[in-house]
């Protein structure tokens, strides 16, 4: 039997920065693919509209979590809740991000912190507490949302296109360290989706012309392209595979923008 298994039948995961957008998106795909999924995001509404698409589409049960990832404390506690609710802890998703696009020249220290805390320091706090959980269950699977922005420079992104980068290394170093406790930790770098964080930026009929011309497959993505790599990350079809950036990008990063 050569075919691996892509099924995440029975397998609890937690997606932070779930209650739209990306996150939104790959909590329904992966309780479509049999995980039961922990939500987190700082808005309950959010997270209550996600958990209702879940129930819509699959038969796999879900949690809401109000917390801000940003805070050690919210966060801890809110992964400890998820695992006791879902019975434990096989994949997380670092997700949670956010971009304010600001001229290098300009940045202020406050956006620089804003933007590392929420999109970096989180992602590094989340998968320190999952991994604690998923070292004494024996292993489990860490995925990190980074960017094409973290691959190739991207105009008025410098602190989130650090953070991107920042990401995908952290992403190295923790596949590195945590292989021998089983747990593998790999990345996404997606280009443009549309999302509520880039739907203004998307309506701008000139922008949108210039990245689709620069982007070899001609168009931005659609939310449901990233659940496949994401679900194949999780499953054991990427078993032999840490320490990883699938750029999903529609060919994008061949020669940067």
């Amino acid at each position: 039997m050569y075919l691996p298994s892509f099924n995440l039948q029975g397998k609890k995961a937690l997606v932070t920065g779930a209650g739209k957008g990306i996150g939104r998106a790959l909590a329904v795909g992966l309780a479509e693919a049999g995980c039961d999924v922990a939500l987190l995001s700082r808005t309950q509404s959010d997270l209550e509209a996600t958990a209702a698409l879940i129930a819509e589409h699959s038969s796999s049960r879900s949690f809401c979590y109000p917390a801000n990832v940003t805070s050690r404390e919210q966060l801890e506690d809110a992964i400890n809740r998820a695992s006791a609710d879902l019975g434990g802890l096989d994949l997380l998703v670092n997700n949670a991000g956010m971009n304010i696009r600001t001229p290098a020249i300009d940045v202020t220290d406050e956006e620089w912190e804003i933007i590392m805390s929420t999109n970096l320091k989180s992602a590094f706090m989340g998968s320190q507490i999952a991994a604690r959980i998923m070292k004494e269950q024996g292993g489990g699977s860490i995925i990190n949302i980074s960017s094409v922005g973290g691959h190739t420079a991207l105009r008025t992104g410098v602190v989130y296109g650090s953070t991107k980068a920042a990401m995908i290394q952290m992403t190295k170093n923790l596949a590195l360290e945590w292989a021998q406790y089983g747990i593998r930790v790999n990345a996404v770098g997606p280009w443009y989706f549309r999302t509520p964080l880039t739907e203004k930026l998307l309506n701008d009929e000139v922008y949108l012309k210039r990245i689709t011309d620069r982007t070899p497959m001609g168009r931005v993505g659609s939310l449901e392209e990233l659940v496949g790599p994401v679900v194949f990350l999780a499953s054991d079809a990427a078993n032999y595979m840490t320490g990883q950036t699938l750029l999903i990008d529609g060919g994008l990063s061949i020669f940067g923008f």
